[in-house]
């Protein structure tokens, strides 16, 4: 899972395996593998960069045992 923004302001936790395609719209808008879309905060870098790491954590078990 990686903290994200809305544009309101309020973080929430998204299931970073869901995210099919992230773009500049000029807001970022996150599109899940499920169809539904998402504005955040965070620039398209950030969004990815969140997302490489939570999933080298993943791959690096650093992720046992620690909260979000």
């Amino acid at each position: 899972m990686i903290k994200v923004h809305r544009l309101d302001g309020k973080d929430f936790y998204l299931n970073a395996n869901l995210i099919e395609t992230v773009e500049a719209v000029p807001d970022t808008l996150i599109t899940l593998t499920t169809g539904r879309r998402l504005f955040v905060q965070e620039t398209v870098s950030e969004v990815v960069g969140l997302a490489t790491g939570f999933f080298a954590k993943v791959a690096n078990h650093e992720w046992i045992g620690r909260e979000p």
